[in-house]
């Protein structure tokens, strides 16, 4: 059972674990090399907990400790209480969820790992908006994309606000980084699949023409807000895919535009 303890100074070195959260630069920094992430709210502090992270401590106003009372039954960590103003000034916002924990990070499998089981992959370029990447990995969890790839350059899956977008999709989806970019496409082509890069271009085929039902050993290429994927990445691909548009719209949010694509590869339309 964690050890309820309550804490009335901002400055306890104990809650150093939460200090600055909305502070990116430093999240960035911190986060990863203290071998850590943040899990916000209660829902996504229990699916952390069920994926199997550990747990370093939680951090939790009064009236959600009834709340947790199970988790903090079963986590063998300290559980810190703080009046909501001290969390404030602590995390630098209003923690209105009222629910932190401090989770352990686990070793990212190799992305080699990951395509020898998978059939349908997510593979996302310098993606670097943090709500983005918890879309896209919340899409890809509900619509049957086995597993995501990332650029060396893209955000952090867990980074804090990317794990509260997904729900805590980024935990049930398995993710890696590739080792080089986009040399490491070729690893993906040699493990038997078609890499498709989503780009508005008017060359692109249509995607209901290049994936007119589900789609085995598909890899679909997904690039960063407004600049979409590199000329590098695009001519490393097998094909150009485009999602049609109406009333002069030229292209999608690439969190929408990747949630439309992974229906289209992973679970398709009826076949007549």
């Amino acid at each position: 059972m964690a050890e309820l303890i309550t804490v009335d100074d901002p400055d306890d070195p104990r809650l150093s674990d939460y200090l600055n959260l909305t502070d990116v630069e430093l999240r960035r920094r911190k986060e990863p090399a203290e071998g850590l992430f943040i899990a916000e709210g209660e829902k996504v502090i229990r699916r952390a907990r069920q994926a199997g992270y550990g747990m370093r401590s939680m951090l939790l106003s009064a009236k959600w400790v009834d709340l947790m009372r199970d988790v903090i039954d079963e986590a063998p960590a300290p559980v810190y209480v703080v009046a909501p103003d001290l969390a404030e000034r602590v995390t630098g916002y209003h923690v209105h969820r009222g629910a932190l924990a401090s989770m352990r990070r686990e070793p990212l499998p190799a992305a080699g790992e990951l395509l020898r089981t998978a059939r349908r992959v997510a593979v996302m370029e310098a993606v670097n908006d943090h709500t983005n990447i918890g879309a896209i990995f919340r899409s890809a969890a509900a619509l049957g994309m086995d597993a995501v790839l990332l650029s060396p350059d893209c955000a952090d899956p867990l980074y804090r606000r990317s794990v509260k977008v997904s729900m805590g999709a980024v935990f049930s989806v398995p993710y890696a980084r590739l080792d080089t970019w986009p040399g490491g496409l070729e690893g993906v082509r040699e493990a038997g699949f078609r890499l498709l890069a989503l780009t508005p271009a008017e060359k692109a085929v249509s995607i209901d023409e290049a994936a007119p039902h589900r789609m085995d050993r598909v890899a679909l290429m997904l690039g960063a807000e407004g600049d979409g994927l590199s000329a590098r990445a695009l001519a490393a691909a097998d094909q150009w895919v485009r999602i049609p548009m109406a009333h002069g719209v030229d292209s999608l949010n690439v969190g929408a535009a990747a949630a439309v694509a992974f229906y289209a590869v992973a679970t398709g339309r009826p076949e007549n």
